[in-house]
């Protein structure tokens, strides 16, 4: 095991973009603390995966972001197995549509919860440690913080706070941790679908007119984290260009 590899905490890394952003860090040299909640099977088989090209590279978190108290547990261990922390990656995200005149208070909870509030209190925690090493924190973000989703008000506000909250901790956590954000646009479409008249409306006001890969929120993620020393405080798009168009 090679004890001066960076370390990064990957909230939401079981599946998805956030399994992509966890590899691509892994192939980078960084350890890798994989954050799951329910998805326990696959956040191992994610950790055996890496391991297996290195030992002692990886390894998975439990923890339900909702419960607040918790959240500091998580970077405890990152730091109890290989003492630092590096680079927080605050990627997990609930996502479900709230009409208004239909949303309860526990949506409200769920959504600001896992989009907001708990990346706050995992950077809270983070902060010390991630000064220590002269580390970083990358917030993934979303388009919809900028252009609100329709029938989605609830996760757009989340979204929007959580850029603000990118901006406000670059200035409160300077210069001794840098602060970013991704903005993903078209990259995976949800799990329970989209209406394909709806893909199609949406990928013609896409200037390059195609969905991206997660692997292009990852390389970004990468690029911020280690090649930016000087790139605190922004949010890149990585939309395809949908972010310019009117």
């Amino acid at each position: 095991m090679d004890t001066a590899a960076p370390v990064a905490l990957v909230t939401g890394a079981a599946h998805r973009i956030g399994a992509c952003i966890a590899r691509t860090l892994h192939g980078a040299g960084y350890r890798v603390l994989l954050h799951h909640h329910r998805s326990a099977a696959a956040a191992a088989a994610l950790a055996a995966e890496l391991a297996a090209a290195r030992p002692d590279s990886a390894r998975t978190a439990r923890a339900d972001l909702l419960e607040t108290a918790r959240l500091p547990a998580l970077v405890e261990g990152a730091l109890a197995h290989w003492g630092r922390l590096d680079l927080l990656v605050n990627n997990a995200s609930a996502f479900f549509p709230t009409p208004v005149g239909s949303v309860t208070e526990a949506d409200w909870e769920r959504l600001l919860g896992t989009n907001l509030k708990a990346p706050f209190f995992v950077a809270q925690a983070a902060a010390p440690h991630l000064a220590a090493a002269g580390g970083s924190i990358v917030n993934i973000v979303d388009i919809h913080a900028e252009r609100p989703l329709a029938g989605h008000p609830v996760y757009s506000i989340a979204k929007a706070g959580l850029a603000a909250l990118t901006r406000a901790l670059a200035r409160e956590l300077g210069p001794a941790v840098r602060v970013n954000g991704v903005a993903p646009g078209a990259i995976l479409w949800p799990e329970q679908g989209v209406d394909p008249e709806r893909m199609r409306l949406l990928l013609a006001r896409t200037p390059l007119g195609r969905t991206g890969s997660p692997e292009d929120v990852a390389r970004a993620v990468l690029f911020l984290a280690r090649d930016a020393p000087y790139v605190s405080g922004q949010i890149l798009a990585v939309d395809g260009g949908r972010s310019v168009v009117d």
